[in-house]
């Protein structure tokens, strides 16, 4: 590989949103692939901010166990469904202030994954084998509201409702104008970056190539 020459910043920087993108679309057709039956959305109740800052530590747990749920139906895994891919499109959640900023333009997008969380949660309480752990973390969600005082805490996005058939996605000028969404943004662009510069190098000098 002697004599390549490097890609520039600006192709690394356009390869790497053009894999973002892929893998977001990727994903998302891997959770809907499957699904059949009616199409039409079904309505998500909303969520208000003081819960989703309780249920978020929980949302592994409740999709954990509405995973291994078997007494279920086409309206209860869309929902599940729905959770799954929201969280994707807002990265997973590891965005800085998407769960407790509201400013930020990842907060209404962690509302409707967290609210279709809470969905779930709520809906397995009627199951047979899932109504006890269901109950327990139910319980437990409800003492830290109120140990914390959160239950009434709100915010603009508090009094919205979701439809599985309205994915919420955050806006780039939002990122843009979001200082610590785009402080993020740019370090891990930054970081994927000089990480493949350091592998193209490495690879221009390895003996023998």
């Amino acid at each position: 590989m002697r004599g390549t020459h490097l890609l520039s910043p600006t192709a690394l920087l356009s390869f790497i949103c053009l894999i973002c993108t892929l893998g977001w679309s990727i994903e998302a057709n891997a959770h809907t692939s499957g699904s059949s039956g009616s199409h039409a959305g079904i309505s998500i109740p909303s969520l208000t901010h003081g819960e989703m800052a309780v249920i978020a530590p929980y949302y592994g747990r409740i999709v954990a166990l509405a995973s291994s749920a078997s007494d279920t139906d086409e309206s209860f895994r869309r929902v599940l469904n729905f959770a799954q891919i929201q969280r994707t499109y807002c990265l997973w959640g590891v965005m800085p202030g998407s769960v407790s900023d509201e400013d930020s333009p990842f907060n209404e997008c962690s509302h409707a994954y967290l609210a279709a969380a809470k969905m779930t949660l709520v809906q397995m309480r009627t199951m047979k084998d899932e109504r006890a752990p269901a109950g327990d973390l139910i319980s437990e969600i409800d003492a830290a509201l109120v140990r914390n005082n959160l239950s009434f805490i709100l915010c603009r996005f508090s009094g919205e409702s979701f439809n599985t058939a309205d994915l919420i996605r955050p806006q780039l000028a939002g990122i843009v104008l979001h200082a610590k969404s785009l402080a993020a943004t740019m370090l891990t662009l930054l970081t994927a970056v000089v990480g493949l510069w350091w592998t193209a190098r490495l690879l221009r000098t390895r003996p023998g190539w």
